[in-house]
């Protein structure tokens, strides 16, 4: 038997979902989880841009890699999490708030993690957020029985032990914490392929897809807020009109592409076992990370054309160019392979290409970047429209 929620009962049995479950949507509660993490993903966009800008690159990418992975890693187990076994009762709001708790002192951490690797304020809020979500399995176990018991017993001890992992590594030498994140990401990832492989949650799949689109547009909107800002405040002190017109016109054009194309068609018929699921939610760390990377490399774009970055003109253009040719690949990988055909099936590969080689126009890459993925857009619509 299906569960679901009864806002009349404030304690219920946890059950689980039922798969077929019509007109499931994101809950209010979701919503707002969602937000919330955003304000950890700002804070890793911020810390970003300002690195690249002075020319750290190994250094971003590692800070930005460990603290996105942290975010991400925590959001996703809670969405497919909900999506089986969303109660809505009054444990299960108090054990969420909890995780935005987590989120929230982890955001705090991010500024340390890029400056020093300091991982001990991060690790303590990320920390909070998984032992939040084996409480949440262990009810699960409660109210399940056979095999889904089993698989819910086993998340929660899978997530214990990686959590254990954390934290010892926060004792470790410090130059050794870095080089071991690696094993405790790969132990995070492995957990629900274990957990998973005798019997699978019974996560909705609209409702999944649902929650991972929202998630998108969050995120883009996050990154259209943090360019937005990056020029209010260049025009504020410098008044380079005519340098910053070009980057936020093609900031615009990649940021609004970039939703058209992620919301071109859905996966929800691909997504119709763990084999498909796994690698699909797996490869929105990329999707997510480079959406949110578009922003802090726009940031970095305005400080080069305002002479406050300290890095060449194809450096700060690859700050843009190379996330969004990211986006655009994995979101065919994930998603568009499966529904293109014919002439519209290498469109957004070759997007990728083109908007990478537009790193070697220097400052006027940004806009031909941004005209390469409205060309995308209208070369899919214009083959849709013919096959049709």
């Amino acid at each position: 038997m299906s569960a679901a929620p009864d806002p009349y009962r404030p304690v219920r049995r946890m059950l689980a979902r039922d798969r077929a479950e019509p007109h499931r949507v994101s809950t209010p509660l979701e919503l707002f989880f969602d937000l919330c993490f955003v304000v950890a993903i700002s804070q890793a966009g911020r810390e970003l841009a300002h690195a690249l800008a002075e020319g750290k690159v190994a250094h971003a990418l590692t800070g930005y890699g460990m603290a996105f992975f942290a975010v991400w890693w925590a959001w996703m187990n809670f969405t497919w999490f909900a999506s089986a076994y969303d109660v809505d009762d009054v444990p299960y709001r108090l054990t969420t708030l909890v995780q935005i708790t987590g989120v929230l002192v982890l955001a705090a951490g991010v500024p340390r993690i890029f400056e020093d690797q300091d991982l001990a304020l991060g690790v303590a809020g990320y920390v909070l957020m998984r032992l939040a979500m084996v409480t949440q399995w262990l009810r699960a176990a409660r109210g399940e029985s056979g095999p889904a018991r089993t698989c819910a017993l086993r998340y929660a001890v899978g997530i214990t032990l990686v959590q254990v992992f954390w934290v010892v590594l926060l004792f470790l030498p410090h130059g050794t914490q870095g080089p071991l994140f690696p094993v405790g990401v790969l132990a995070e990832l492995a957990v629900p392929a274990w957990a998973e492989k005798d019997e699978r949650t019974p996560w909705h799949r609209h409702h999944i897809v649902e929650r991972y689109g929202l998630f998108t547009i969050i995120v883009l909107g996050e990154t259209v807020a943090a360019a937005t800002v990056a020029i209010q405040t260049a025009l504020d002190e410098h008044l380079a009109v005519a340098e910053l017109l070009p980057i936020a016109a093609g900031g615009l054009l990649i940021c609004f592409g970039a939703w058209w194309i992620y919301f071109t068609g859905g996966p929800h018929d691909h997504l119709r076992s763990n084999r498909q699921a796994l690698p699909w939610g797996y490869g929105h760390y990329v999707v997510f990370a480079a959406a949110a990377a578009i922003g802090a490399g726009l940031e970095v774009a305005v400080e080069h054309a305002v002479g406050a970055a300290h890095i060449s003109a194809r450096a700060a253009t690859a700050a843009v160019t190379v996330p969004t040719a990211l986006f655009l690949f994995t979101v065919w990988a994930l998603h568009s392979r499966h529904h293109k055909r014919g002439a519209a099936q290498p469109i957004l590969p070759l997007a990728a290409l083109s908007v990478l080689a537009a790193t070697l126009a220097g400052e006027a890459g940004v806009l031909i970047a941004g005209l390469l993925v409205a060309l995308a857009v209208a070369a899919g619509l214009t083959l849709s429209a013919k096959r049709s």
